[in-house]
C-alpha cells in the first residue's frame, strides 16, 4: 500500500512539471540567401533602425550580406507613413517617427519581386526600478558579480520584457527574457548572469552596468524566447542558430518587427 502511494504521489510530481513545461516546435534549416529582417520602433525621440540582410549557412561564420536598394516603410494605425532612407549599406533609418504605447505599427520591405509584412503593438510602459549586483555565491572568482533587475509587474493584464545588457559598454550577446505568467502584479527581481558562452566575461567591481529593459508584444517574446532556449547552440564561429525561430514576418522570413518601450539604467559596480 505505501509504495502503491508513493507511485501515485510521484506520476502527480511529474505530470505537474511536464505541464509547467514550455515547448517551442522549432524547424532546422540550412539554406542561404533568405532575408533577415531586424527592425524596431520604440518610444524614444531620436532614430529608429531596420537593418535587412541575407542568412548564411549554418556551418559558416556569422557575416551577414547587406540587403541593398529595398524600399522600407512603416505605417501607424492613424495612417501616418514613414519612409526608410538607406545609409548605411543595408540600415534603413527614420528619425521623425516616435513610437506611441498602444498604437499598432505594420512594416512593409519591398526587395526584388518580394514583398515582406508584418505589425507589432507598442505595449504600455513599466517602469525599470533599479539594477543591483550581488556576489556569485557559486563561482570561482570571489570579486564576481550577479546583476538583477528590479520592476513592479502590472496587475491583470499580460506582460513580456526583454533585457539588453550592456558591460563597459560592450554589447552582451545573450538573450534575456521573462513575462508575468508567475508573476503578474507582483514586485520581480530577475537575475541576469552571462552564462558560460560570453567569452569568460565576468562582472567585477567598477565595471561599468547599463540595461534596457523593452516592453514586448506576445509575438516578439516568442521570438527572443526561442533565441534564448537554444543559447549556447550557436554553430562554428558564432554562425546562425540551428533552428529558425517563430516570426511575425510574411512571408516567413527570418528576423522580426518589434513596437516596444524603453527605459535604462546605468549603475558603476561596488
Amino acid at each position: 500500500m505505501k509504495n502503491s502511494i508513493s507511485y501515485i504521489i510521484y506520476l502527480f510530481i511529474l505530470s505537474f512539471l511536464t505541464s509547467c513545461e514550455r515547448v517551442i516546435e522549432l524547424e532546422l534549416r540550412d539554406d542561404t540567401e533568405r532575408l533577415v529582417i531586424e527592425a524596431n520602433i520604440h518610444d524614444q525621440r531620436g532614430v529608429q533602425t531596420i537593418q535587412l540582410s541575407t542568412n548564411v549557412r549554418f556551418s559558416d561564420k556569422n557575416t551577414y550580406p547587406p540587403v541593398t536598394g529595398a524600399q522600407v516603410s512603416v505605417e501607424d494605425d492613424a495612417g501616418n507613413n514613414y519612409i526608410f532612407r538607406e545609409g548605411p549599406v543595408g540600415v534603413y533609418t527614420n528619425d521623425s517617427v516616435s513610437g506611441i504605447y498602444a498604437k499598432t505599427y505594420s512594416l512593409t520591405v519591398v526587395t526584388g519581386d518580394s514583398t515582406f509584412r508584418a505589425s507589432s503593438k507598442m505595449p504600455l510602459p513599466v517602469k525599470l526600478d533599479s539594477v543591483s549586483t550581488r556576489k556569485d555565491e557559486f563561482g570561482e572568482n570571489e570579486d564576481a558579480r550577479i546583476i538583477s533587475v528590479h520592476y513592479q509587474d502590472p496587475p491583470g493584464i499580460a506582460n513580456q520584457y526583454r533585457f539588453v545588457l550592456y558591460l563597459n559598454g560592450m554589447l552582451i550577446k545573450r538573450d534575456f527574457v521573462n513575462d508575468d505568467q508567475f508573476s503578474d502584479g507582483r514586485s520581480v527581481e530577475l537575475d541576469l548572469p552571462l552564462g558560460d558562452d560570453d567569452d569568460d566575461l565576468e562582472v567585477l567591481p567598477g565595471d561599468r552596468v547599463e540595461v534596457e529593459m523593452q516592453c514586448i508584444d506576445k509575438e516578439v517574446y516568442t521570438y527572443w524566447y526561442s533565441l534564448a532556449s537554444q543559447q549556447g547552440s550557436d554553430g562554428p564561429g558564432g554562425s546562425v542558430t540551428p533552428a529558425d525561430p517563430p516570426t511575425n514576418i510574411t512571408p516567413t522570413s527570418l528576423g522580426y518587427f518589434s513596437a516596444h518601450t524603453i527605459e535604462r539604467k546605468i549603475i558603476i559596480v561596488k
